[in-house]
């Protein structure tokens, strides 16, 4: 593990459940804080939206899914995120393939558990933010708004934002979809993790409490509602 760095936050990607538990366990075991997903769709979630130091997707997922689509997506949705391609894939053009679609690193099965550990650090290390780089890669912003991903805090104009957990999640969404209309839909299940209709107004309610406390005192509101449809942040309407 790296010496003198926090607890670095790692999304394994990997359907086979014996080497699922094989990588976590030595993962935790060297200060990493796993959290794994099987399934592409839910994988694909996590991936774009929650804070991650690096990730580790294997090709080979569930119903013919390939892990580099994932990959792909986040890459889109202008991430940085390193990742490392675990998968017994092992010709060259799997390998170049992986590399040309957004991995940072890539490793074939079987592999020495060592050297898996040096690849992460190795990652870690590249991505990790120069002492005069004035953009963190921790950070999301748009206009005067941002958001500290690590701290789990938000500000704009320079003044801090008090929010709620849940409301953090809600304008981190917002903010890397910024442009996009997102429907109530999307936004029940990427920030709320309901797969149903729950019959309330909570997404409504949520909104208004966040345009409060995002747009009141400011002369150019972020959060717009599209009428029967669902919501966009941006600049404009």
């Amino acid at each position: 593990m790296l010496p003198n760095t926090p607890t670095v936050r790692l999304l394994l990607i990997e359907d086979e459940q014996d080497m699922a538990r094989y990588l976590r366990k030595g993962l935790e075991e060297a200060g990493y804080s796993v959290t794994h997903a099987n399934q592409a769709a839910h994988a694909q979630q996590l991936a774009l939206n929650e804070p991650w130091d690096v990730m580790i997707v294997d090709r080979m997922l569930p119903n013919e899914q390939d892990g580099l689509e994932i990959i792909k997506a986040v890459r889109q949705a202008a991430l940085q995120t390193p990742v490392l391609v675990l998968s017994a894939l092992a010709s060259l053009d799997d390998r170049v393939r992986g590399l040309r679609d957004g991995g940072d690193d890539y490793l074939t099965k079987p592999f020495a558990f060592p050297e898996l550990l040096a690849r992460l650090e190795a990652l870690i290390r590249r991505a990790a933010p120069s002492a005069n780089s004035s953009l963190d890669s921790r950070q999301l912003k748009l206009a005067d708004l941002t958001l500290d991903l690590l701290k789990r805090k938000a500000e704009r104009a320079g003044q801090p934002i008090t929010l709620q957990p849940r409301e953090f999640k809600l304008l981190e969404y917002l903010v890397r979809n910024q442009g996009q209309v997102v429907t109530r839909t999307m936004l029940l299940e990427s920030v709320w993790d309901f797969h149903f209709d729950p019959g309330t107004n909570v997404i409504d309610v949520q909104i208004s409490r966040l345009r409060n406390k995002i747009d009141k005192g400011h002369n150019t509101p972020l959060v717009h509602t599209v009428r029967g449809v669902g919501y966009r942040f941006g600049l404009d309407g």
